[in-house]
């Protein structure tokens, strides 16, 4: 991530909590056995009846059902598990193809309202490649069985 200086004075980042990640246009949100885990406690579940109850296979690996467009965990345009929430959620915007180019980050600014916001505070450069990274070692751990 080196490479990634054209953010080297940190980002403009507020999260509004509108929902609009949560909703729209069709997406995945993969889960890893430590997402399975944290969201199975939540519910008092055990990992595979949370599996059974709120996931499905995409491609071999561990999705979110969803309502339509919109996450299963969304509700009055709030998560309704944002202290379980998984890690991709946890991380957003800060994936590597959000933020690898200014384009790419101001293309995003127009689905995300926080992106830039007028109030956002700048987030430094070591916190955004932190959870990038965070991201990156989640996708690593989504290849499991329930």
């Amino acid at each position: 991530m080196a490479e990634m200086t054209w953010f080297g004075q940190g980002l403009k980042f507020k999260c509004t909590g509108c929902g609009k990640c949560c909703t729209g246009s069709p997406g995945y949100v993969f889960l890893s056995e430590t997402d399975v885990d944290n969201l199975s406690r939540h519910f008092s579940l055990t990992p595979a009846e949370f599996g059974q109850k709120y996931t499905r296979l995409v491609n071999g690996q561990h999705a979110l059902l969803d309502r339509g467009n919109d996450c299963i965990f969304l509700k009055d345009n709030k998560c309704s598990v944002y202290e379980a929430r998984p890690v991709q959620c946890k991380t957003f915007p800060w994936w590597v193809h959000l933020i690898e180019t200014e384009e790419q980050w101001l293309e995003a600014g127009k689905h995300c309202e926080g992106i830039n916001h007028p109030e956002a505070p700048v987030v430094p450069t070591l916190e955004i490649q932190t959870q990038c990274l965070t991201y990156l070692d989640n996708l690593i751990e989504q290849n499991f069985s329930l």
